[in-house]
């Protein structure tokens, strides 16, 4: 029986680690957004759905480290069906993501600070998914790797992951789990000099995760998500860090791992790379 040591240090990491934290947060930031656009795109699908996504995001520092957690509810227009059934209302789908990172500088109890760095730390986490289209993600996905905090203005940190990730769509009949396989991100959320404004995101290349479950390859992904936020607040002179708007673009190629192009033929085609201008408002508490 092959024994999953990746995914038992993330999920049991993960897991243990958010009550504790939970209860017991240093300081936290909540917030409900939305936003919006027309250019959304899927694989084997169109390059123009229209989708709205309503989101509930949390981040918090406590004794020993950060928490990370944010839940999408996304909701396409008909050019994304539900069922994959033209004439049917938008499909829905259900993104969350969860990470904890370890700050070592905290738990060691000594600075681990040096050139650009301000502290390294280990991140363990999840992504779980599901939707209602024609394929019927029912994506899970554990995540465990370092984690490097550099000294700037907000924040800055660059991640290694290997990622373990299984999926059950539509008509499979079992879990398929693929090759596990490795990641860098960056997340960042920079202010922009004394304007009320921050520049924010995350960016990331992850591996090939060989063969699909119809015995398929794979693609390494590129995804960058990216935003500019006006802070009403503090442009005002009223409440700061409450409400926020402002413009996101999400470039996503070879999205989920499939190809857009293919050696032997199209792949999943042109909307498996997604280039998604949006509007964006935020409301903190």
């Amino acid at each position: 029986m092959k024994i999953n040591l990746i995914g038992i240090a993330a999920a049991s990491a993960a897991l243990a680690t958010f009550a504790l934290s939970a209860r017991a947060a240093d300081w936290s930031d909540t917030s409900v957004g939305l936003r919006t656009g027309n250019k959304f795109a899927e694989p084997y699908g169109s390059t123009s759905i229209g989708k709205t996504i309503l989101d509930l995001n949390h981040v918090s520092g406590y004794k020993y480290g950060t928490n990370f957690f944010n839940v999408d509810l996304l909701m396409s227009d008909g050019k994304d069906p539900a069922g994959g059934v033209a004439g049917q209302p938008g499909a829905q789908e259900a993104y969350l993501v969860y990470r904890n990172t370890f700050d070592l500088s905290k738990i060691t109890g000594s600075p681990i600070k040096f050139g650009p760095l301000r502290t390294v730390g280990i991140t363990a986490g999840f992504d779980l998914n599901t939707k209602n289209d024609f394929y019927a993600s029912k994506k899970r996905m554990l995540v465990l790797g370092p984690t490097f905090e550099f000294d700037v203005p907000g924040f800055l940190n660059l991640s290694a992951y290997l990622l373990d990730e299984s999926n059950a769509p539509n008509g499979l009949g079992h879990r398929y789990t693929y090759k596990t396989h490795g990641a860098l991100e960056a997340d960042w959320g920079i202010p922009l000099g004394s304007l009320p404004l921050s520049f924010s995101g995350y960016a990331q290349w992850i591996q090939s995760k060989g063969t699909n479950e119809f015995g398929g390859a794979t693609a390494a992904e590129t995804h960058v998500d990216m935003m500019v936020m006006l802070d009403v607040g503090a442009a005002t002179g009223t409440a700061k860090n409450t409400f926020k708007i402002g413009v996101e673009y999400e470039y996503w190629k070879n999205k989920f791992g499939n190809p857009t192009t293919s050696a032997i033929g199209p792949g999943a085609g042109p909307g498996a790379t997604a280039k998604t201008p949006m509007l964006r408002v935020e409301y903190h508490f």
